[in-house]
């Protein structure tokens, strides 16, 4: 069955992907993504977190804008509670990945407290590029444990040699994780609509960022999609109205003839 129960089979049957294919695909992204944690260690040690407190962030936190939106905000010297929600709004479009990776994945009970800790930009990608279900679990389990691990590993090593390491900015690391979310993501934008969503929801972010405080503009993105798919709507009904008004060409011929 495909990820979105509309048909198709797992294991290898018409419309399955090579396991090999998944894994390769989700390593690419997990090590891609993983060594931006090297540039989220030494923000955080500059922003005056301990190596402690830095490596419970991604332990315990584990999404990245989230992340470096706390961190940034206290490197400037920002009030903790207000880069902790700046932090806390970013990390709510978790939950929306949440509500729809818990019915492609449809994961056993016991596993889902613990496979939510996963649930962040990449895993869900990965997870909604996939064919099937078995695809779909495979894709997500993987990126979801090796970015876990690596970037947890990477935090460590980049705030324990921050010192060392200089400036990370010159590094470009984090601009990984972006760059990779959007390559996954533009292959899905197939039809205009969805491809009209992506575009306002880009416009909407970039243009609130400077106005907005950190983390809400990415919830101001989100109302791209119900903004459009109204528009598309309103547009349908408008061209089913105009084809109504349209009289059929067989009515026509039958009036003439009676007035005849």
């Amino acid at each position: 069955m495909r990820p979105d129960g509309r048909g198709g089979t797992d294991g290898g049957r018409d419309g399955a992907k090579p396991d090999a294919a998944v894994v390769r695909d989700a390593l690419g992204v997990g090590i891609a993504v993983g060594l931006s944690g090297f540039a989220f260690g030494v923000t955080s040690a500059g922003s005056g977190l301990t190596l402690l407190q830095t490596c419970a962030l991604s332990l315990l936190v584990f999404t990245g804008a989230s992340q470096f939106a706390l961190v940034g905000a206290l490197a400037v010297g920002g009030n903790p509670f207000t880069a902790a929600a700046g932090a806390f709004f970013l990390g709510v479009r978790n939950a929306f990945y949440g509500l729809r990776l818990s019915q492609l994945l449809a994961l056993p009970r016991a596993v889902r407290p613990f496979a939510a800790q996963w649930v962040i930009d990449e895993t869900t990608a990965v997870t909604l590029a996939q064919p099937t279900r078995r695809a779909a679990r495979l894709g997500f389990t993987v990126t979801g444990a090796s970015l876990y691990v690596l970037w947890n590993l990477t935090t460590f090593l980049g705030a324990l040699g921050a010192k060392a390491l200089g400036d990370t900015d010159a590094w470009g690391l984090d601009a990984a994780g972006p760059a990779v979310f959007l390559a996954l993501l533009a292959p899905m934008l197939k039809t205009a609509t969805e491809r009209a969503v992506a575009a306002l929801a880009v416009l909407l972010g970039l243009g609130l960022l400077p106005v907005l405080p950190a983390g809400m503009p990415v919830l101001a993105a989100a109302l791209a999609a119900p903004a459009v798919l109204y528009l598309a709507g309103r547009r349908a009904s408008a061209a089913r109205d105009d084809e109504r008004d349209v009289p059929d060409p067989q009515d026509v011929r039958d009036v003439r003839g009676d007035d005849r």
